[in-house]
């Protein structure tokens, strides 16, 4: 009985349904930036979310994951929009030779056209991205920023950046829960158990903040 319980539970976290329950109260923390008029904000923070490693068609460089990709291309938008410069921040937490920033960076100047101020090359989670960003952001004397990430990582990410003295606009992007419902969506997939396992990594992760920095 214990086996079949599992079975179903696992079939309903795999699909749209199942994985919304953890899903859409997350990116509901945070809705989307809906006017980028009086934000105050001096700078545009990028954080990583890994690379694709030795990617043949590319001569073997490293290039952004897909949510990455997607987190400087939203980015981009705003530093079009804005103007202001732009910090990326990501190290080497799976020992690669360059960092996620220096990745990153090249792919904001050569495919977005879009320039980079500041690297942040040494932080291998979101906690450090956040210390070890403002340390550089302190010395030009920035105290408001435009942060991107993920819907479901930003609440957390904000934390962290907050925590560390720094005043955040979330500017989120990868809302899943608001994507077009199809026929599949209902039937259990990889897709859908995976971002029930993100999702789920978030809350727990929130969860740990908040027992470790509460008065």
């Amino acid at each position: 009985v214990l086996s079949i319980t599992a079975l179903l539970v696992l079939a309903v976290f795999s699909t749209r349904f199942g994985a919304s329950l953890f899903v859409a109260p997350l990116e509901k923390l945070n809705p989307p930036l809906q006017s980028l008029d009086a934000t105050g904000a001096q700078v545009i923070v990028v954080l990583g979310g890994s690379r694709i490693s030795n990617a043949p068609e590319y001569g073997g460089q490293d290039i952004p994951s897909s949510p990455t990709l997607q987190r400087l291309r939203y980015a981009a938008k705003l530093q079009r929009t804005t103007h202001l410069p732009i910090l990326v921040t990501g190290g080497r937490p799976d020992g690669a030779e360059v960092s996620e920033a220096a990745i990153m960076a090249r792919v904001l100047r050569e495919d977005f056209s879009v320039p980079v101020q500041w690297l942040e090359e040494a932080s291998n989670n979101t906690a450090e991205n956040a210390q070890l960003s403002a340390r550089i952001l302190r010395e030009a004397s920035v105290h408001k920023i435009l942060l991107v990430t993920d819907a479901m990582h930003m609440e957390r990410a904000k934390r962290s950046f907050t925590q560390v003295g720094l005043e955040v606009v979330p500017a989120p992007t990868i809302f899943r829960s608001t994507s077009r419902v199809t026929p599949v969506d209902f039937l259990p997939s990889s897709q859908w158990l995976q971002q029930t396992s993100y999702a789920m990594h978030e809350w727990l992760g929130m969860a740990w903040y908040s027992l470790r920095h509460r008065d």
